[in-house]
């Protein structure tokens, strides 16, 4: 395991000493100390009553958010692109929340497009309380700098669509319009998510039924995509145990219109904490029984001066789903400050389609 840092939808901690924000910010183990003490913070409790659209905007109290949007897409020639939209918060402090620059919230900003031959990413970084970066429950708005995830007028609190996402670095850009005809799905026990045996939880829920339309950009030359987006929205004080090392997840959009979020938490001792929802094709979520699923890697690339585990099969028993998973660009290394491997797949064997594969830790 490399000793640099890391981080991610489910890593996103107090690193951030590099923007002056004090000793409290400095690194710490287990991905930044989302394994330790977490006093002072909101705590995630079961039985929880969502609330939309209040629940699409930000928890303050809680120690870190984020929302995160994933796209499979195609250009008019049929070639396979991936596109990733991230925007993270991440309290530096508990306590009652100060404005201006007394503000204990930061922000992270993570964008990415992937080809076949190539995989572009790009970060930013803004403090909160000054307009840099922030989301709106409603209109809901979501930004960093002229990084923008905006609701529609008309916008479904449920479906949480139609939205407009953009990004844009030197190298590439995008904009997407993303439709969705089925409401959000509530993961884990109706959006009460455990992480570990000893109790590690968020709050989460995703919104698996998106379409998406629009241009990718990528070193000048625009294209017309079309395809189908995936957006998780989770938020927790203190989501890993202590002796977790890092996860495999995976966001799969079956060609029968089903869903599957399925991921794995890597522990020191003992067999991965696995958990997962699959989502029928009319929008219901079933939680998966650890004893009926496996996630078994299958073949390694090397990547940034580590080996991961690029290819996957995935076994859910009592759905009769025997698959093995292949990446769109085994290179997809988010060298970010913060670095980890997000990239598209796609995927054969009992079932078919495409998704998003993620991981952390190694």
């Amino acid at each position: 395991m490399s000793a640099s840092p890391k981080i991610s939808r489910r890593a996103f901690a107090a690193g951030f000493a590099f923007l002056g924000f004090g000793r409290r910010a400095s690194l710490a183990q287990n991905f930044a100390g989302l394994g330790g003490d977490a006093s002072g913070f909101a705590s995630v409790m079961p039985g929880k009553s969502f609330e939309f659209p209040r629940d699409h905007g930000p928890h303050p109290d809680y120690r870190i958010e984020w929302w995160y949007l994933t796209a499979n897409l195609k250009d008019s020639a049929g070639e396979r692109l991936g596109v990733q939209w991230t925007l993270f918060r991440q309290a530096i402090q508990p306590g009652p929340q100060r404005g201006g620059w007394a503000s204990q919230q930061v922000w992270m900003g993570h964008a990415a497009v992937t080809r076949a031959d190539t995989h572009r990413h790009s970060e930013t970084f803004a403090r909160g309380g000054v307009g840099q970066s922030g989301v709106d429950a409603y209109p809901f708005h979501a930004w960093i700098d002229s990084w923008q995830m905006r609701g529609h007028d008309r916008m479904s609190a449920m479906n949480v669509a139609p939205l407009e996402v953009n990004a844009s670095s030197a190298e590439f850009s995008y904009m997407l319009r993303l439709q969705a005809d089925k409401a959000l799905v509530l993961q884990g026990d109706a959006g009460y998510s455990v992480k570990s045996e000893r109790g590690q939880t968020s709050y989460y829920y995703s919104q698996p039924h998106f379409t998406a339309s629009g241009t990718v950009t990528i070193d000048g030359k625009p294209a017309d995509v079309t395809g189908l987006a995936w957006m998780d929205r989770e938020w927790s004080s203190q989501p890993l145990a202590s002796d977790q090392t890092g996860w495999d997840w995976f966001s799969l959009h079956l060609e029968t219109g089903e869903k599957l979020m399925l991921y794995r938490l890597r522990q020191t001792r003992g067999e991965p904490y696995l958990t997962g929802n699959w989502i029928g094709s009319d929008g219901r979520p079933v939680a998966l029984s650890p004893k009926t699923a496996d996630m078994i890697p299958t073949s390694t690339t090397e990547v940034a001066g580590r080996r991961l585990p690029t290819g996957w099969r995935i076994i859910i028993r009592d759905r009769g789903m025997i698959i093995d998973t292949v990446p769109l660009n085994p290179a997809s290394w988010m060298g970010t400050r913060f670095s980890y491997w997000e990239g598209p797949v796609s995927f054969a064997g009992t079932h078919r389609g495409v998704g998003y594969l993620e991981m952390t830790g190694y």
